[in-house]
């Protein structure tokens, strides 16, 4: 390790195409991106499925930086859509349509997909932020990723978005997850001893015809094939643009905190696969209000409890960051409820979830200049 990371960050969003007259998914019209390329050039993409719109940031230095990026990049697709007569909403399922009623983009790489996984394929409509943290130095990602596997879960709970599928309360606080699970390669991975052991897991893959290439590893976290980051993949998309700054300063400072430790040779310690695969159900279940088990103590704790240890134990680092400001949304959240508790409560006081949609759109808005 010759010199510090550059802990730098990046964001990917994942927005839903709505009609604000059905409040149904709707494919994206090609307008949206032909006048998005203008607006937002490369950092505008489609997906799977033509109701998908992802945005990503630029490489930030710091989380101020992400603001304005966040801010302006949500700011942008939502004008562009409300001018083709549609709506942005930021949740990681839609609260009723139906996934056989989207079609797919054309693209070789998606008709592939699709050939491949067939119905899997088809019915993974799903909507995730992902938060790339600056690594260069490839073995220390690899060490890193080990570590900050044991939080994700704490994570995955905050940042909980998609109680509904296809119509249905799903009793879950992510659904979303439990979408994604149907892939092959996805939730938490196993532990790797350096990045040539996890090179030599992918060249397996790749010889084999297990993959085409190694961004089909789609782990919660993984080493980004192509950039020097470590990707964060566990979380449903927030609906309000401070939630999505608030997790992305916490992974940030999660990793900067066991870089410091490492650097002390006093490293987190690493745990079985199958055990972090307990807290991560635990949160997608229940969101926050459920219980996670702290594998030190052996003991299961309220889940908003260890998020405010999981705080505590950042503290140290975030002032250097300068991100305490955005980590206050944690504490927002944990007082407020997730997306999903939300969600939940509009369902419950109006049994409509067109009006669930018409909050969600409104959520999205929050904190923007529009």
């Amino acid at each position: 390790m010759s010199h510090e990371p550059a802990f730098s960050l990046g964001i990917e969003e994942e927005f839903q195409v709505i009609d604000p007259e059905t409040r149904h998914l709707r494919a994206h019209v090609e307008q949206i991106f032909e006048a998005g390329k203008k607006v937002l050039k490369e950092r505008l993409k489609p997906e799977l499925h033509q109701s998908v719109v992802e945005i990503a940031t630029g490489i930030c230095k710091n989380i101020q930086e992400v603001r304005r990026d966040v801010v302006d990049t949500r700011t942008k697709i939502i004008k562009l859509a409300r001018e083709q007569g549609l709506a942005i909403a930021a949740a990681g399922t839609h609260p009723f349509s139906h996934w056989a009623d989207v079609p797919i983009t054309d693209n070789p790489r998606y008709a592939q997909l699709i050939n491949d996984f067939q119905t899997v394929a088809r019915g993974n409509l799903i909507f995730g932020l992902h938060v790339h943290v600056g690594i260069e130095d490839r073995d220390l990602a690899i060490g890193i990723m080990n570590e900050v596997r044991y939080f994700l879960p704490h994570i995955l709970a905050l940042s909980a978005n998609s109680p509904f599928w296809l119509g249905r309360d799903t009793g879950w606080a992510s659904y979303r997850c439990k979408v994604f699970d149907k892939f092959p390669r996805t939730n938490i991975p196993d532990y790797f001893n350096s990045y040539s052991d996890f090179e030599e897991y992918v060249t397996i893959l790749l010889k084999t015809n297990c993959i085409a290439d190694a961004k089909q590893v789609w782990w919660d976290v993984r080493p980004h094939p192509f950039f020097p980051t470590i990707e964060y993949r566990i979380t449903d998309i927030p609906m309000r643009a401070d939630e999505t700054i608030a997790i992305a300063a916490l992974l940030q400072a999660i990793t900067v905190k066991l870089y410091r430790l490492r650097i002390k040779n006093l490293g987190w310690r690493n745990y079985r696969r199958a055990l972090i695969m307990e807290n991560k159900w635990r949160a997608s279940r229940w969101g926050l209000n459920g219980k996670m088990i702290d594998f030190g103590k052996e003991q299961e704790f309220p889940t908003p409890l260890l998020i405010g240890e999981l705080l505590e134990f950042v503290d140290d680092v975030v002032d250097e960051l300068g991100s305490r400001t955005e980590l206050e949304t944690i504490r927002w959240i944990l007082q407020n409820g997730t997306g999903a508790d939300r969600q939940l409560r509009v369902w419950r006081e109006t049994r409509d979830l067109k009006k669930v949609v018409d909050y969600i759109v409104h959520e999205t808005t929050i904190g923007l200049p529009i």
